[in-house]
């Protein structure tokens, strides 16, 4: 990752660590406008509400997202029982609230390992997949239902870190196109409750870990003539 190239025509891949609120595209504008990038892209979206590592490609090194994208991913993340939303996140408002004082924690860790292989998914209503052209998140909000195709994914790892009813901890390692939203809904339904995503944060993609992400406030007070002396 070298910071001299991303304004170069040759370009580089950028690790950036996507602050909480921010959508991917607000990553890429900012980097486009404050080091005057002529192409530029990122290789996989992270949802406004989730934090952590974004790969950034700018310029030649625009080509190679694809190999990114085919990386798998890392999250951990935290799921809360008893209430649900639309977007299975705090995107929308709570629109239910369901009994969960059935649900042991020996039936959390157990359900979680069923997850585990290449399983069938059904991905968020509010999401930018496109149905006949329009992003499914537009027709949610605008309350009708998206006609979504279940998809096959690959869970390479399910892991629940911390049990604190209804809060629920987890570490999930999976392949492209995996909803961890739509893995929350599925798991609850299964324990016979509701459930929402409070927290997710993505820590790996491939070899490449957040902790060698820049944080975007520091990398954009860089200008264009600091940016080449680096």
């Amino acid at each position: 990752m070298e910071l001299q190239q991303l304004n170069h025509s040759e370009g580089t891949m950028l690790l950036i660590n996507k602050p909480l609120g921010w959508t991917s595209f607000d990553i890429v504008k900012k980097l486009r406008n404050t080091f005057k990038i002529k192409k530029i892209g990122h290789a996989g979206t992270l949802d406004p509400l989730a934090t952590g590592l974004l790969i950034i490609c700018t310029e030649k090194k625009t080509k190679t997202i694809s190999y990114y994208q085919e990386l798998a991913k890392v999250y951990t993340g935290q799921l809360v029982l008893g209430k649900t939303t639309p977007s299975i996140d705090l995107e929308t408002p709570f629109d239910s609230s369901v009994p969960y004082d059935h649900i042991t924690e020996t039936a959390i860790y157990e359900l979680a390992q069923t997850f585990i292989g290449c399983i069938t998914q059904i991905p968020p209503a509010y999401s930018a997949i496109k149905t006949k052209g329009v992003r499914a998140y537009k027709k949610a909000r605008e309350g009708s239902q998206p006609d979504l195709q279940p998809r096959e994914v690959t869970i390479h790892n399910f892991t629940i870190t911390a049990i604190d009813l209804p809060s629920v901890n987890f570490e999930i390692t999976c392949s492209k196109g995996t909803y961890i939203r739509s893995i929350v809904r599925d798991f609850a339904e299964r324990l016979g409750t509701g459930a929402y995503l409070s927290e997710l944060c993505r820590t790996h993609i491939g070899p490449y870990s957040l902790n060698e992400a820049y944080e975007i406030e520091n990398l954009t007070k860089l200008d264009d003539s600091r940016l080449n002396v680096l």
